[in-house]
Order: C-alpha cells, then structure tokens, then sequence
C-alpha cells in the first residue's frame, strides 16, 4: 500500500467536511492551500476562509497564494513533498501545479459529471427541477471538469430540497467519497473511465450565477418559477421588482410553496391577508413564505404583515 501525502486546497464550508474527513481518517496531509484573507464587513477587517479557520485548529501547514505560477509559492509547495493533491472548490489550477504530484491531484465535484460542469452545479440542478444529482471524484486535466473519472455516488433530490439543502447533504456524501478515493489511489486500484468530450454528448451546463439569473420572471409555468426560487435560496436569493401602489421596490424571495389552482387573475398579481402572500402564475400561486425587502433583513411573511401593508393592486414583476 502507498504511503500518500496530502496536499489539500480548498475555500468554503463545502471544502472543509472533505479536510475534516481526511484527518478523521488519520491521512496525512502535509499541507492546506486556500485563499488569502479577504477585507469584508464596514470595518473591513480580514475574513479568513473556513478551510484556514479549521486547518489553523489542527495545526496544519497553510499557504495563500495570490498567484499559483509565482515561482516562490511552487517552491513552496514543492517543499511540502506531496504525492497526491486533493482539490474541493477551489480554483482552477495550472497544469505546472496539477501535474506535481507522482499519484495526482483529483478534484471533487457536485454533480454526475458529465452533466453539471461549471462554476453552479447544485444552484442548475434544481433550478432544472432535476430529481437526482451527486459527487464525482475525477483527475484534473487542462479543460474544467472534464477529467477522467473515479468514482461517483448518487443521491435523490426531492421537490422541497433548496440549494443550501442539497449542498449540505452533497458536502457529507462528498467527503467520503473522496477518503474512498484515496483509499482506491493507495491500493493502487483505481480505474477511471474518460469523459466523453465530442459534440455529439450533450451534457447541462453549470455556469456562474449572475446577478441577471437570479430575476424572477412570473410569466414562467408554476413550476419553473417554484424551482428557480428555491434553487437560489439561500444565495444568492432569486429577485423581482414589487409595485405596491406606485412605490417601486427590488424584493428577494426565499422559502416558497406552490399551489396548482386555475384562476382568473393578472400575472404577478398579489393576493395577502393578515397571514398569507401570493402571486398568481399560469395555473397556480407562488405562496411566499420567506422574504427581504430593500435595506431590511430576510422575515417570515406572517412579521412582514404585522407592519407592512400590501395594496390591493400590487404586483409583482
């Protein structure tokens, strides 16, 4: 059995239940990479990432680097003597970084690839209103994601789950599929199977989510509409604009049900009480449970309308 040294790099909450695995298992990862500190808030203080959080707790060696081809960091990196490189949401490395290691560097990725390659894949899934999605563990090569894969593990995505849900559930599973890989790698037993790249496989694209995806438009069929908003919650939240008697507001709306019903009223159109807020959609109402108004925190419907009042002409668009 190989004896591996691990150089982990990642950023987000999503990358740390993957380190956290690692170490339960007792590998040896000799290094972290994750991002520089970053300014953020009114005080503008420096915001570590969570990976360096967490790797700072078990004494682990971190590097930050602003450039991954700056001749110092490789020669850091070099120094750290690793011969296998584990990637989870990250960024796209070089090949002179990638190629270092003698057993590799595979990466972590939230979908069934080859479907969902890109920067969103857990955001596209639902938003797609698929019913399945997964992880896949795959070598890095030049292109993004298209690497030969190693392993992959399914799961089921029911018609409540919000993005923040399924990235939850993809980041547990995820992290053990990636100690299953190594596991595979020590052995010497791993056997990939290369991704299909010609034009004649199609496979759903995940690209980055822009502030113009994330509009809401409500003359979209009910269960698009549904299948947006909850794929943007929690972030970064889907948007539309709120007309309530001429005072016109940008409003993000979160946990939502959907009600199939045939009516009669206008698209978009409000209909609220002291308890409910819905918006009539081909064949149905968006029921909206969770929302944000301008410079206001994110509330449970029932506090809005405590206070707030919607006119009987308001509508959103």
């Amino acid at each position: 059995m190989t004896d591996v040294r691990i150089v982990f790099m990642g950023t987000p909450d999503f990358a740390v239940a993957t380190l956290k695995a690692l170490i339960d298992h007792n590998f040896n990862v000799v290094g972290v990479i994750t991002a520089p500190d970053r300014p953020s808030g009114r005080g503008r203080k420096l915001n570590q990432s969570a990976v360096k959080k967490y790797a700072s707790e078990q004494q682990l060696t971190i590097l930050q680097p602003t450039n991954l081809k700056n001749e110092s960091f490789l020669n850091e990196l070099k120094t750290l003597d690793a011969n296998l490189q584990i990637v989870v949401a990250f960024r796209m490395l070089p090949k002179v970084v990638w190629q270092l290691p003698s057993l590799g560097t595979f990466n972590l990725h939230a979908s069934l690839l080859p479907d969902y390659r890109g920067a969103a894949p857990i955001h596209w899934a639902i938003i797609n209103g698929e019913t399945k999605t997964g992880v896949t563990t795959f070598f890095i090569d030049e292109k993004i994601d298209t690497g030969a894969i190693i392993l992959q593990e399914e799961t089921t995505i029911n018609d409540t789950e919000t993005t923040g849900d399924l990235h939850d559930k993809l980041m547990n599973i995820g992290s053990q599929l990636v100690v299953k890989t190594v596991k595979l790698i020590q052995k010497g037993e791993v056997k990939t199977i290369v991704q299909q790249l010609n034009d004649n496989v199609i496979s759903k694209e995940a690209p980055k989510i822009f502030k113009e995806t994330c509009k809401i438009d409500w003359k979209q069929p009910l269960d698009k509409i549904y299948n947006k908003i909850r794929g943007l919650n929690p972030f970064p939240g889907a948007w539309c604009v709120l007309n309530n008697n001429g005072e016109i507001s940008k409003v993000k709306i979160y946990a939502i049900k959907m009600v199939h019903e045939k009516h009669h009223i206008t698209i978009g159109e409000i209909i609220s009480n002291k308890k409910e807020l819905k918006v009539a959609v081909k064949n149905g109402y968006i029921i909206i449970e969770e929302i944000q108004l301008p410079n206001k925190r994110k509330m449970k419907v029932y506090e809005l309308l405590n206070g707030y009042v919607f006119h009987k002409n308001a509508y959103l668009e």
